[in-house]
């Protein structure tokens, strides 16, 4: 690592919201008849990930003054995470998800982010934060659908840049987000000229470089089953062009590839086959468990490995943040399943 006298291990940028969960797993998501409801928000999840494992973590989101954000906010302080800069935004609303579960492979969900307050995260807002104090800085692809989230983004990954702070990228393709998907790798591809290592799944890597849209399948069920076309290696070439030493490519049940920028093959990280009750979630447990081993100094197949293992736990889960693993609860899982080696 470049950084390491720092105050945080990782700070985290971007989405937050109150996940509602169905309680009734397995039922169409007309017939729910109850939820759950947890903290969510990709690098949220990331964050609390980070800090159940050991890490040092902050957040930089936006809440609304409201009760959501009071909701958010009394989790994440009672978790650790240190929430002093993400700011209230007055007038603006926290976000929300509704989320149907029906394993093994149909998840829909449905984002309310009308007038939503972390969109609304400033430069301002950016300078206020430690990001030259830590070891990594870490952004999501949702925070760059719109401004000023945006600009401010782009902002923090240029200043962790210039002081050293290495930055990982977790594409977080979110079509519906975006006002033409194909707007999303244009931002993308302008972005990784300041990230380090990007992470994403093989349909986020395509739409990384999607400019027909005819490429993507987007089913009713929105995100859970987007599916974008495309030659999956090119595409994870280009990326490496642009400026990342390392892209990590999570590919579900046989957990991940490392893909480096001076290696034409890719390094093999093998998953944890577990039975899947929720996927939503397990990607950013993934994150959470790379992260740790990233800023320890492990190699990066080794922390690949850990995230496989976070994620597989999650994996067997109802929610996301509220379910990741203690780095005790995730090494006793490895351990019994033949370690990280």
């Amino acid at each position: 690592m470049t950084n390491s006298n720092t105050t945080y291990d990782s700070v985290h940028m971007g989405r937050s919201s109150i996940d509602l969960y169905s309680n009734d797993v397995g039922a169409p998501f007309v017939d729910i008849q109850s939820f759950a409801a947890y903290v969510g928000g990709s690098p949220t999840n990331i964050s609390v990930g980070g800090r159940r494992l050991g890490l040092k973590t902050a957040i930089i989101t936006g809440l609304g003054v409201d009760p959501v954000g009071d909701f958010i906010l009394n989790f994440l302080d009672k978790e650790g995470v240190d929430t002093q800069f993400s700011p209230r935004k007055p007038g603006h609303r926290t976000s929300a998800v509704v989320l149907g579960i029906e394993p093994p492979n149909k998840f829909p969900l449905v984002y309310y982010r009308d007038n939503c307050a972390d969109i609304e995260l400033t430069i301002d807002d950016v300078l206020a934060a430690p990001i030259a104090d830590a070891k990594v800085f870490q952004f999501a692809g949702t925070n760059l659908c719109k401004e000023p989230s945006r600009s401010a983004t782009m902002f923090g990954a240029e200043m962790a840049r210039q002081a050293g702070v290495d930055v990982i990228f977790d594409v977080d393709f979110r079509p519906d987000q975006w006002h033409d998907p194909r707007a999303f790798g244009v931002v993308v591809r302008s972005i990784l000229h300041t990230v380090d290592i990007v992470i994403g799944t093989e349909d986020e890597i395509n739409a990384a470089m999607l400019t027909d849209a005819s490429q993507m399948s987007l089913t009713h069920s929105q995100i859970s089953d987007t599916k974008v076309q495309g030659d999956t290696q090119s595409a994870i070439r280009t990326l490496l062009s642009l400026g990342p030493k390392a892209v990590i490519e999570k590919v579900g049940a046989l957990g991940s590839r490392v893909h480096l920028a001076d290696r034409e093959e890719p390094i093999e990280a093998p998953g944890y086959p577990v039975e899947v009750y929720n996927i939503l979630g397990a990607g950013d447990a993934f994150g959470a468990g790379f992260i740790y081993g990233y800023v320890n100094g492990w190699d990066l197949r080794k922390a690949a490995r850990l995230g496989n293992a976070c994620g597989a736990i999650v994996v067997q889960a109802h929610g996301c943040a509220n379910f990741m693993p203690t780095l005790a609860e995730v090494m006793a899982f490895v351990e019994s399943r033949g370690g990280l080696a």
